[in-house]
């Protein structure tokens, strides 16, 4: 099962130092049924797509709350056994928790498939975007606005090997 763990770029230095993500429980996103019924789609390179933006959106809200950390959101894919990671059925339907899962145990960065991270020109929108997130949460749609701004950048795919070059 592939999980998509939302970090930051401290997040990911520390997470190299370490050679895990973290002991668990770590909060990820995956492909769970409410995805499912909430993207429309069988495609499973769309749903994965999907799981990724909303891992995205997690390292925005980490980015948020830290103010010191470096303006690009990070997500690492890691492949985990299937049942290793599942989604919490008292939050299934929740919006803000669509394609959520729990990575009970240690999650080895020898697990990781991939690294996504946001380039250098998506800091200034990615920066925004995070001062306007309690803002959006709270309905205000100019903050809305700003916060889909950092979504109009894609994410770079990085090869695990390259972690040491991006922390």
């Amino acid at each position: 099962m592939r999980v998509y763990v939302p970090l930051t770029l401290s997040g990911l230095a520390e997470a190299h130092r370490a050679g895990e993500l973290g002991t668990g429980p770590l909060v990820a996103y995956a492909v769970t049924p409410a995805l499912r019924e909430w993207y429309l789609s069988d495609d499973t390179e769309e749903l994965e797509y999907a799981a990724l933006n909303r891992a995205a959106l997690a390292s925005l809200r980490l980015l948020a709350a830290d103010p010191g950390a470096a303006r690009r959101r990070v997500v690492v894919a890691a492949d985990v056994p299937d049942g290793a990671a599942p989604a919490d059925p008292d939050r299934g339907l929740d919006p803000a928790a669509l394609g959520e899962v729990r990575v009970a145990g240690p999650l080895p960065l020898a697990k990781a498939a991939a690294v996504h991270v946001d380039s250098a020109d998506a800091e200034a929108d990615v920066s925004a975007a995070a001062r306007a997130l309690a803002a959006a949460d709270g309905g205000d749609d100019d903050a809305q606005f700003v916060v889909d701004g950092a979504e109009d950048h894609e994410l770079l795919w990085y090869a695990t090997q390259e972690i040491p070059n991006l922390v």
